[in-house]
């Protein structure tokens, strides 16, 4: 009879475990972004303020997840790790620095033409589609192509 009442609780609390990480950032209204600030053109200092297609981007996807967006300048060596134990939310990096399929961090659906993905702490299933959700949004508005066209373009053109 326990082990049953135990099995049942255990199926009851897990959806409510997955979704943690959702709340957290809700309760917080802001995402916490790791970005690597030296590395245009996704973030860079510019006059002392980050700018970059992560940082456009990231103020973009949060808007869309009805949050704020706040950027933590972070060591490339640390972004994942960073991510793994919670310390941000997400991390927006270049596809050289996305996580291996083995990881023991989930990612987003590829998105844009470098099908680059967001990587973000395992199991959560609800905050997995809200971030899929509002990626499909940017894509769907125009604004990931407007984007991907304004910092890629430009860099390769002054190659």
């Amino acid at each position: 009879m326990r082990l049953t009442i135990g099995l049942l609780l255990a199926v009851l609390i897990s959806p409510l475990a997955q979704a943690e990480l959702i709340d957290e950032i809700n309760d917080r209204g802001e995402l916490r972004i790791a970005v690597q600030a030296d590395n245009a053109p996704y973030a860079f200092k510019e006059n002392e303020h980050l700018t970059g297609f992560d940082i456009e981007f990231g103020q973009d996807l949060a808007r869309e997840m009805d949050l704020r967006a706040e950027f933590i300048e972070a060591p490339a060596d640390e972004v994942l790790p960073g991510v793994e134990s919670g310390k941000y939310d997400i991390a927006l990096t270049p596809a050289s620095e996305q996580p291996a399929t083995e990881s023991v961090l989930d990612a987003s659906q590829p998105f844009g033409e470098k099908k680059l993905v967001i990587p973000f702490q395992k199991d959560n299933p609800a905050f997995e589609s809200t971030l899929n959700n509002a990626l499909q949004r940017l894509k769907d508005s125009g604004r990931m192509a407007e984007l991907e066209q304004k910092w890629f373009e430009k860099t390769a053109v002054q190659q």
